[in-house]
């Protein structure tokens, strides 16, 4: 019987250790992004972001989607991503994008097409979440390289 009860408690906490890793992190918020002290400033008018969106956003999560919302001026620029890893579309300033969004452990995996001046442009941004939650890091990467963009929850 003691053999039992010990099988039983170990198998409740692999299964309470399991779901616990197979948790998704919550987006959602108001994120504005870190400012590095040590950054070279960008120049005047131009941003120094290539267009990618770096300012200050609001992130909703729901079981099935994350919808990011930009302003840049007068205009709001809205993001919704299915989370379930099927192709989602949404509207640029140069046509549409598609995207495939799916949480590879505590990460959001995000792989967009968009248009580009030159063709069609690949990028993958990789979300992740501190510990506290309170810093959001995006890394993205296409053919220019690497760009990673840390944000802190107001």
């Amino acid at each position: 019987m003691k053999k039992i009860a010990l099988f039983v408690m170990v198998m409740a906490v692999a299964v309470a250790g399991l779901s616990f890793a197979q948790a998704k992190p919550d987006f959602s918020g108001k994120w504005a992004p870190k400012v590095d002290a040590a950054a070279p400033v960008p120049p005047a008018g131009g941003g120094g972001r290539g267009g990618m969106g770096g300012g200050p956003m609001t992130v909703k999560q729901t079981a099935t989607e994350l919808t990011q919302e930009r302003t840049m001026g007068e205009n709001t620029m809205t993001t919704v991503f299915k989370l379930d890893g099927t192709e989602s579309v949404n509207k640029t300033q140069r046509g549409e994008s598609k995207s495939t969004a799916k949480f590879d452990g505590g990460k959001l995996v995000v792989k967009t097409v968009s248009e580009g001046q030159n063709g069609p442009q690949e990028a993958t941004a990789t979300w992740s979440l501190s510990a506290d939650g309170k810093e959001l890091t995006i890394v993205t990467t296409n053919a220019r390289g690497d760009r990673t963009m840390t944000y802190t929850k107001q």
